[in-house]
């Protein structure tokens, strides 16, 4: 029997004389994603073998997000770059031009099939009427509904593109990566069955809910629930008077109990839908942004997980 401790001492001299295989002893790569709902979806997939800067932070709004030059230096300096498409970050590209940077761009919803924009109709485009009622009316996003991470199955094919992005940059680190987006997967179906799971038992007749932003067409159309906006898919658009009076309208007819704001939209329009329909406000939503590390919507899967519990506590009358 040799002594343990010289046999250690001869394994550990050549585990450092040995090439990084794994990728280990690399520095972090240096990712930067559009906003902060792909950011933390990166960081899942990625580990501590990124470093993901999100551009538009936690609270940020990406539909009137402004660039700044600290922005422009990050991306000069990143490895990698992830953004979502569908015409969500129109400032992109002039951003990309501005940093020089080179790099290759993951667009996270490649392969997503995209929710178009109803256009036309009166009142400015709001087609209530179809499918799920997802409404959309969109002058923003070039016809096509950015919003794709509101249903986890999009949100398995964002994971799956951004491992395969990951992997063409560093591809010595594509096994743990791959692992990471395994385990994440496994997370993600979970959260999909317990959203479908608690829809159960909501009547599908008091499956509708009134948002600010038609931010939710595809959680409409995953879930089966129907979202009423008066405000189009862009936040930087306003809804007409005549839009409003056609939702007070519904509201009152249809005995709709579920009226929410999300966290970036301007509540006075909710709030005169609300002395006139005798609703209140069931509380926030998130929808294009993650909520602080201390908030209710600090990730991905907690932002979903709060999104349901409140809209379908609302829907029920709770």
């Amino acid at each position: 029997m040799k002594p343990l401790a010289p046999s250690a001492l001869i394994a550990a001299v050549l585990l450092a004389a040995a090439p990084a295989h794994a990728g280990q002893e690399e520095p972090p790569l240096r990712v930067v994603a559009s906003f902060s709902i792909l950011a933390d979806l990166v960081r899942q997939v990625g580990g501590p073998q990124v470093s993901v800067q999100p551009l538009v932070p936690a609270g940020g709004d990406a539909h009137v997000y402004q660039p700044t030059p600290a922005d422009a230096r990050a991306l000069g300096r990143a490895d990698l770059v992830f953004v979502n498409g569908l015409g969500f970050e129109g400032w992109i590209d002039r951003l990309v031009q501005a940093a020089g940077y080179k790099g290759a761009l993951v667009v996270a919803t490649q392969g997503i099939e995209p929710i178009a924009s109803e256009e036309g109709g009166e009142g400015g485009g709001h087609e209530h009427e179809h499918e799920h009622g997802h409404g959309h009316h969109d002058h923003a996003h070039g016809g096509q509904d950015p919003h794709a991470w509101q249903s986890v199955p999009n949100a398995m094919r964002y994971v799956r593109n951004i491992a395969d992005g990951l992997c063409a940059a560093r591809p010595a680190n594509c096994p743990v990566w791959r692992d990471n987006a395994a385990k994440y997967l496994d997370e993600l179906t979970r959260l999909d069955a317990g959203i479908r799971a608690a829809w159960q038992g909501v009547p599908p007749a008091r499956r509708k809910v009134i948002t600010s932003h038609d931010a939710f067409g595809y959680y409409a159309r995953a879930y089966g629930v129907q979202f009423l906006a008066p405000q189009g898919v862009s936040t930087d658009s306003e809804p007409s008077a005549q839009d409003v009076a056609r939702l007070i309208r519904q509201i009152r007819a249809e005995k709709i109990r579920a009226l929410f704001v999300e966290q970036l939209a301007s509540p006075r329009l909710l709030e005169q839908i609300a002395r006139e329909t005798g609703i209140r406000p069931a509380g926030a939503l998130y929808s294009d942004a993650l909520s602080p590390a201390d908030g209710p919507a600090a990730t991905y899967v907690d932002m979903m997980r709060h999104n349901t519990a409140a809209l379908t506590q609302a829907a029920k009358g709770e």
